[in-house]
């Protein structure tokens, strides 16, 4: 469920406080913990350190995020392939094709010269 309209938008104030006037250019990674802080339009240009629970990963805020909670960027798990010994050999053959097919491309420029 989403915040009431009559709260507004939730915005940690530390985090507003690290980067009220500063430029974005002058200012490096600042670190936070707070992931439910929402990007707010004066964050635009900065590089947010988001913990994602192990480390802080860095977010670089666009103008398309705001709106959007810090954490939303920072995932908290790890994605390992699905897959096996059998995804593997499809990936290896899929692989050899596209090198095959780059010789038979490379080797056909070469002819018509």
């Amino acid at each position: 469920m989403t915040r009431s309209s009559l709260k507004g938008p939730y915005v940690d104030p530390r985090v507003l406080k690290k980067v009220e006037g500063r430029k974005p250019s002058e200012t490096g990674v600042i670190k936070t913990w707070s992931r439910a802080c929402q990007i707010a339009p004066e964050m635009v240009g900065f590089t947010f350190g988001v913990h994602n629970g192990r480390d802080h990963i860095e977010v670089f805020v666009t103008e398309d995020m705001v709106g959007h909670r810090l954490g939303e960027f920072a995932l908290t798990r790890k994605f390992v392939r699905h897959g096996g010994k059998m995804q593997k050999d499809l990936e290896s053959k899929q692989k050899e094709t596209e090198i095959a097919a780059a010789k038979a491309a490379k080797g056909g420029t070469d002819s018509k010269k």
